[in-house]
């Protein structure tokens, strides 16, 4: 009797008694050709031995499930349980769209040929998932919920499911999602902006602390007072005060405290704190409540004793580069730590936006090295694209702008953001074929010209207007003058407002511009007796950029401009009741999943574009979860073309 192969999933996390009562329970099904599996059928699990089964729904096809004898450049056979529901598959999240059409009750499953399949019973699956997480992570009909388990099996430690090893990687991942409150945080010592330099000193001492926060002078005047405004007071401005020949008895506070703090609210993970620290170079981080109300504050040795992360020795290797060469090494040890954080399994998002942050402090480290203070001070460098959107893993294309003070002059700007450029380049960023990058003058411009340039993109006269107002959207501060940026994204909104009502259902239709992917199931099949690497699937057509845009059309549309992350606009719009979080998880999900495929693939490769997967390199559980994120992909495309009243190219 053929056997079950209990190393592919989700066969290869069961312990010994459960593989025993999967073997008691377990039984050979035969299917001739054009057979269907009865509708008293529908309550097992299936494994596809020999022949080929295709997935219906209402008579449409949907997928199809291949044997071994299909599988001699497939990794494993393939499984479907026949008792997952349409609504698990394609869900609306659009608010407005909800309730629109109805579902089918159930799949339909046939024989494309004489197939055999090892029917397993249902409810001991069941029993299983009650007890193994693993399991029920890898066939739970929740989306996100499966991606979590192909996270574990790239990490390469679900096979250990009683493993308590501090430096277990998938235990790191969950510590990097727990909210900061989860770590002990400092007390709060607040004195007034006012109050003597030694007052503040005494309490810092009295505390065991090297800082105290200080409340402005102006604090109470606001009818809800928020503790954001508070500023911060350390041992070393007291020092500096000192060194400056300061008397602290009579020396304010205010004098030397630093104000416009960076802060971080209470439920916010640990990893987005992690991210601010590293990105601003900064120690503490005032913790505030939903309230606006201080509770704590993180100190970064704490936080990192927490976590034990490593991305901090490699901040402090590019703080530290003095030269182009110096720099690369830091640049390498990036490329490093991309391919460990992947091969532990940690979440791709978290690796993608730690990659912007070290990113940004390559750029930020190159053109202090290249410009004079003044140029720094007067400008402000901003990345776009994936990069903005810290949504860019491999070193693909530059996508960077400066926006100028108005006023300000200097003759040498272009030959410093030539200069910029092509050191990226030597660096490993290649140049981009589209020449959106500061050497560029369309984007090298004061601040000024650039909002009258958003004005004449916004009325779409030519097709590459969609492509230059897309790229800005995503733009992402990197060095200089933040305010610029801050102004430039308030004329976007501005210029929204004022340009054709129209203006945003022509900008959806690029997310609708490639055709539809969801049916490689049926391309695959006859191509597995000849030539398997002839068809590819376009990972950025089909399932990045619809993603993407999809989400940048949404929040434009609503005005969301303060976070170009396809996550944080994701997390806007569920704010204000544009999206569920259930659909927005699912996308984001999805969009990560895209991501980690794609970097797969370059690792593999070491092809710097990696747009292309071939199915047949995946596995069972990849080629499952491909096919129901497209799902997503495609179902969110025709959410879309609803709501902007649009027809799917």
């Amino acid at each position: 009797m053929p056997h079950l192969d209990f190393t592919q999933p989700p066969f290869d996390v069961l312990s010994a008694a459960e593989r025993q009562s999967i073997k008691k329970n377990t039984q050979v099904r035969y299917l001739a050709k054009d057979e269907m599996l009865p509708a008293d059928d529908l309550q097992y699990f299936y494994v596809v031995l020999k022949g080929h089964v295709e997935q219906l729904l209402d008579g449409d096809f949907v997928a199809s499930y291949l044997g071994n004898n299909h599988t001699t450049h497939l990794n494993s056979n393939d499984w479907f349980d026949s008792r997952r529901s349409p609504e698990s598959l394609i869900e609306d999240g659009l608010q407005e769209d909800k309730n629109i059409d109805s579902q089918p009750a159930a799949y339909q499953f046939r024989a494309i040929e004489d197939t055999l399949l090892l029917q397993v019973n249902g409810v001991t699956i069941d029993k299983i998932g009650a007890q193994n997480h693993f399991v029920r992570q890898l066939l739970s009909e929740n989306l996100p919920e499966r991606l979590k388990a192909l996270q574990l099996r790239r990490s390469g430690q679900h096979l250990d499911a009683a493993s308590s090893d501090s430096d277990d990687p998938q235990e790191v991942q969950q510590i990097m999602l727990q909210p900061v409150i989860d770590i002990t945080l400092l007390p709060v010592h607040i004195v007034d902006a006012d109050n003597s330099l030694y007052q503040a000193a005494r309490i810092m001492t009295e505390a065991g602390l090297k800082h105290v926060l200080v409340r402005p002078t102006d604090h109470w005047q606001d009818a809800n007072p928020s503790d954001r405004t508070l500023g911060i007071l350390t041992d070393n401005d007291i020092c500096r005060a000192v060194s400056d020949q300061q008397n602290p008895a009579i020396t304010p506070c205010q004098n030397y405290a630093s104000f416009n703090l960076r802060t971080i609210d209470a439920d916010d993970e640990i990893g987005d704190a992690l991210l601010t620290m590293t990105r601003y170079r900064i120690h503490r981080l005032p913790v505030i409540d939903t309230h606006g109300k201080v509770i704590g504050v993180l100190g970064q040795s704490d936080m990192l004793a927490h976590i034990g992360h490593h991305s901090q020795l490699i901040s402090i290797e590019i703080e530290q580069a003095t030269d182009l060469p110096s720099l690369a090494t830091a640049v390498e040890l990036i490329g490093r730590y991309i391919r460990a954080q992947h091969q532990n399994g940690i979440k791709m998002g978290n690796v993608s936006r730690m990659v912007q942050t070290l990113n940004a402090q390559v750029f930020t480290k190159l053109w202090q090295l290249i410009v004079p203070d003044d140029v720094m001070e007067n400008t402000c460098v901003i990345v776009m694209g994936s990069e903005g959107r810290g949504e860019q893993i491999m070193r693909t294309d530059q996508d960077n702008a400066l926006i100028i003070r108005d006023g300000y002059e200097h003759p040498e700007l272009a030959k410093f953001a030539d200069t910029f450029n092509q050191h990226l380049a030597d660096l490993g960023y290649p140049l981009c074929d589209g020449n959106i990058m500061m050497n560029n003058p369309l984007w090298r411009q004061p601040l000024k010209a650039f909002k009258a340039q958003i004005g004449t993109w916004f009325k779409n006269t030519e097709p590459m207007h969609s492509i230059y107002l897309s790229a800005i959207f995503d733009g992402e501060y990197v060095c200089g003058d933040e305010s610029l940026l801050i102004q430039v994204r308030e004329h976007l909104k501005t210029a929204h407002r004022q340009s054709d009502l129209m203006f945003v259902r022509q900008f959806a239709l690029a997310a609708l511009q490639f055709g539809d992917m969801n049916r490689w199931w049926q391309k695959l099949v006859p191509l597995l007796g000849g030539k398997p690497s002839a068809y590819t699937i376009d990972l950025k057509k089909s399932g990045i950029f619809p993603l993407v845009h999809g989400i940048r059309t949404l929040a434009l549309e609503h005005d969301i401009f303060s976070d170009p992350s396809s996550k944080g606009r994701l997390k806007a719009l569920v704010q204000i009741h544009a999206l569920t979080q259930e659909r927005a998880d699912t996308l984001l999900e999805a969009l990560e999943f895209f991501m980690a495929q794609r970097l797969s693939v370059a690792l593999s490769t070491d092809n710097k574009y990696a747009k292309e997967v071939n199915p047949t390199t995946l596995s069972a559980l990849e080629r499952d979860l491909l096919k129901e994120c497209l799902a997503v992909v495609k179902s969110f495309k025709a959410q879309l073309s609803r709501h902007y009243q649009l027809e799917i190219g």
